[in-house]
């Protein structure tokens, strides 16, 4: 199929293939286990700190404050985290992992990013350089490399303040209402 394309097209249709592959995971994410793509960063984040403060959270999954408070309305509503105050700094709170919110991490699958980097990992050191430096150009031809990104791969779009937006007519983690179609799902950042 593929060589009937130009090059130039058959490039388009392997980016198209990347975006599919992270929409199709986030969408399975939130299907089978009821969980976002950053609320499950932020479960893994502060299940591997431990009890970790809400700012230290915000950067370890660069996420701005307010949209990490979203993230944890949802995560503790579910029972999956707690948020208490500490006791050393009064206007800080902390954040634990619950049992089931352990539970819960033990039966989702591994993000995209994960297997990803493993796979990464196993490149000699020049062909992810070169892998880095054709994304980057990339990244440049599409005129996003000003664009702030973290290493989270989800579907979306993020919202001035570095809020995501997931599923499609979803409330998003800011709380705001997407303003997608049935078919808006681009490559997202956080912060």
């Amino acid at each position: 199929m593929s060589h009937n394309l130009t090059i130039e097209n058959q490039i388009v249709a392997g980016i198209r293939r990347i975006i599919r592959a992270i929409d199709l995971q986030s969408r399975r994410l939130a299907e089978e286990f009821g969980l976002t793509g950053p609320q499950l960063v932020t479960l893994q984040a502060a299940a591997e700190l431990g009890t970790v403060s809400a700012g230290v959270l915000a950067k370890a999954v660069h996420l701005s404050r307010p949209t990490l408070t979203g993230i944890l309305d949802r995560l503790e509503r579910r029972g999956l985290v707690t948020r208490s105050r500490d006791e050393r700094d009064r206007r800080s709170w902390l954040v634990t992992v619950t049992p089931a919110g352990q539970r819960t991490l033990d039966d989702t699958p591994s993000l995209l990013q994960d297997r990803f980097r493993l796979e990464l990992a196993r490149l000699e050191q020049w062909e992810r350089t070169t892998m880095l430096a054709t994304l980057q150009r990339i990244a440049s031809m599409m005129e996003a490399e000003d664009l702030e990104a973290a290493p989270v791969l989800v579907t979306g779009s993020a919202d001035a303040a570095g809020a995501f937006r997931h599923s499609p007519g979803d409330e998003s983690e800011s709380g705001e209402e997407s303003e997608e179609g049935a078919s808006g799902g681009d490559v997202q950042s956080a912060h």
